[in-house]
């Protein structure tokens, strides 16, 4: 495992060697990678860091709000591009292009508000199963295979590359980070996009974000490494004595150590009855409920 105090003192030298005297963005989305690397960026270069956060209408519920108190003590920049985001998915369908576009998107956004902030360098959370599952062919993350081959900036710093995600967890833990963020659950760099298979649309985006925090709701308390709530297409079902051609549904839980490999969780079965009895009753244009009991490989822990 990673000695925390030497990489510590090691990632604060490399991003101060990096930038120098310049500013840097850094592209914060409250989960512990981008939390760890935004504080191991604002010990190393203090007001010459501009966090930035981008509400891209992809993340989950309440999210803005949750990363506003996280970081109330840093000057945050929030940038609303909900409808952007939207725009850029439209009749996008491929799980590649969508980690594409998304990618792109959150690019030009940060060109955009370092030309505004006249920064040169843009400091991102990435980790080492980002870079082997995009070398590989895997799933290109956002931040590596799907960011454009032409960027605006000086240099990109990436402190935690060749880190896993317990590890970063540890680096998390040794900075003092409070545990809603060095405790919490991976969540994909395209948000809610990955999780909706076929088109984003607001209406998905609706269902499966309302979706999803009834899984958490009901399964964070069986500590899963990750879980969530997948919208897959229609299916016939019944409501009220009346057809309904509602959505699927998918809910994932699985453990794992690194993300590299996962085993499903093993919920007992009243609690994936009451999930799937509170997300048909809670959102009336579900039809059904299914729990994937894949582990990975073969499947990937999210749906595309």
């Amino acid at each position: 495992m990673v000695n925390t105090q030497e990489f510590i003192e090691g990632a604060i030298a490399e991003i101060k060697r990096e930038v120098r005297n310049h500013r840097a963005i850094i592209a914060l989305s409250g989960g512990v990678d981008s939390s760890v690397c935004a504080a191991l960026a604002y010990q190393a270069l203090g007001p010459n860091l501009c966090p930035v956060y981008v509400d891209t209408g992809l993340m989950r519920k309440g999210e803005t709000d949750n990363i506003k108190r996280a970081f109330r003590d840093m000057p945050l920049t929030i940038v609303d591009a909900k409808a952007r985001f939207i725009d850029a998915l439209e009749r996008v369908v491929d799980p590649e292009e969508k980690r594409k576009v998304t990618g792109e998107t959150f690019i030009r956004i940060f060109e955009e508000v370092a030309r505004q902030k006249n920064v040169e360098y843009l400091v991102q959370g990435t980790i080492y199963p980002d870079i082997i599952e995009s070398d590989g062919q895997i799933k290109s993350h956002h931040n590596v295979g799907g960011l454009p081959s032409k960027i605006a900036f000086n240099g990109v710093v990436e402190p935690l590359k060749y880190l896993y995600k317990d590890e970063v967890r540890e680096i998390a833990r040794a900075l003092k980070l409070p545990p809603e963020l060095s405790e919490r659950m991976p969540f994909p760099g395209p948000g809610l996009a990955v999780r909706i298979i076929g088109e984003v649309t607001e209406e998905k985006l609706r269902v499966v974000r309302e979706a999803n925090a009834i899984v958490e709701q009901e399964v964070l308390r069986y500590k899963p490494w990750q879980t969530f709530a997948a919208l897959l297409e229609k299916g016939t079902g019944v409501k009220g004595d009346v057809r309904l051609h509602g959505w699927i549904i998918a809910v994932r839980a699985v453990q794992s150590r690194d993300g590299m490999t996962a085993d499903v969780l093993e919920m007992p079965y009243d609690v994936l009855r009451k999930i799937a009895s509170r997300i048909t009753n809670e959102i009336p244009d579900v039809a059904r409920v299914v729990y994937d009991i894949t582990p990975k490989p073969p499947a990937t822990i999210e749906f595309e």
